[in-house]
């Protein structure tokens, strides 16, 4: 029987990766060291002690290169777009084991949009035996770059986690705003003011936003007096605000899929996305510059509900990749 190691750093990276350990029979689990309150709440077989190496990014590659684990398994899963995924991916390739990717096939084709993470995902399909890709158009995409690998439309698997809470969905005087990437930070002032201003001129609206711990981020909070500012919280209450809310202002990747998957209308704080298919679909609306925020959201808001099918998977992306992987064996 096949034994997998799934490689995991971030929270993200655990919600995509947590449904898998619900159906694979045999798996060890590669804890990679960023995210480390995760350790209190996830049993580990393995874990990265991330020295520093002054880069944090060189930190990461180099830890988990040097400290990849042996054990008694004969394939690696990975998962989105991180520096530990790519140097999971790599340290495999480097001992001539079989590599899956989950998520496979996001693309801006701007390498500088989203940076790093564009750069990682081009490089890690190439070294993938089997590429999981969330819709057809990821996989369109290694077709067109003839990546070699195996490519599977399965779905993603966050939605997995979704299917409990389809039926609690409804339709309060809430908005749910999360902003954290790295392209945000030198102008996270800017979408700070707007999102404020939002919320001054519409007082019948709850503007909740969990606020990031990165510093960068919190440097700002002070512009957000009309907002009601929280900790980072877990993914379950987040999903409770996700459930009840008319509309989603964020940058975060996650939020795309589950919004769309409950049926909320998503405003992307970003130059462009690796996820255009809810574009089509009518979830997704990407605001390019927070002075265009004003605009969108007074449009968005009057007409809140989506109709649509969710683009990104029916929340059984799991049950598919592990009878993918079974046959791989």
């Amino acid at each position: 029987m096949m034994n997998v190691l799934l490689c995991f750093g971030t929270r993200p990276e655990w919600l995509k990766i947590k449904p898998l350990t619900k159906v694979l029979d045999n798996y060890e689990l590669l804890f990679t060291g960023q995210h480390t309150d995760l350790l209190d709440k996830v049993k580990t077989d393995h874990v990265i002690d991330l020295k520093d190496f002054g880069n944090r990014l060189d930190s990461i590659i180099i830890n988990c290169l040097n400290q990849f684990p042996s054990g008694k398994f004969d394939s690696v899963l990975v998962q989105g777009d991180t520096a530990s995924a790519f140097a999971c991916a790599l340290a495999a390739f480097h001992r001539g084991m079989k590599i899956y990717y989950l998520e496979a096939g996001l693309r801006t084709y701007n390498l500088n949009h989203p940076y790093p993470e564009e750069g990682y995902r081009q490089m890690i399909s190439r070294l993938s035996d089997v590429n999981f890709c969330p819709t057809q158009l990821s996989m369109d995409n290694l077709l067109h770059e003839l990546v070699k690998g195996d490519s599977h439309v399965v779905g993603n698997t966050v939605l997995d986690n979704l299917n409990s809470y389809k039926d609690k969905c409804e339709y309060q005087n809430k908005v749910l705003v999360t902003l954290h990437r790295r392209e945000n930070h030198v102008i996270i002032d800017r979408w700070f003011r707007q999102i404020n201003k939002l919320a001054k001129d519409n007082l019948n609206i709850e503007f909740i936003f969990p606020l990031h711990p990165n510093p960068k981020v919190q440097k700002y909070k002070h512009l957000l007096t009309h907002v009601n500012i929280l900790d980072s919280l877990p993914h379950p209450m987040l999903l409770d605000i996700l459930c009840k809310c008319k509309l989603v202002i964020t940058d975060s990747g996650g939020l795309q899929e589950e919004g769309s998957f409950l049926n909320k209308k998503v405003i992307v704080c970003r130059k462009t996305t690796e996820r255009p298919e809810g574009k089509k679909s009518g979830h997704i609306y990407l605001c390019k510059k927070p002075e265009q925020l004003n605009e969108m959201f007074t449009d968005l808001i009057k007409s809140f509900s989506v109709k649509a099918k969710c683009p990104y998977g029916d929340g059984n992306s799991s049950i598919k990749i592990s009878d993918i992987i079974n046959e791989n064996f």
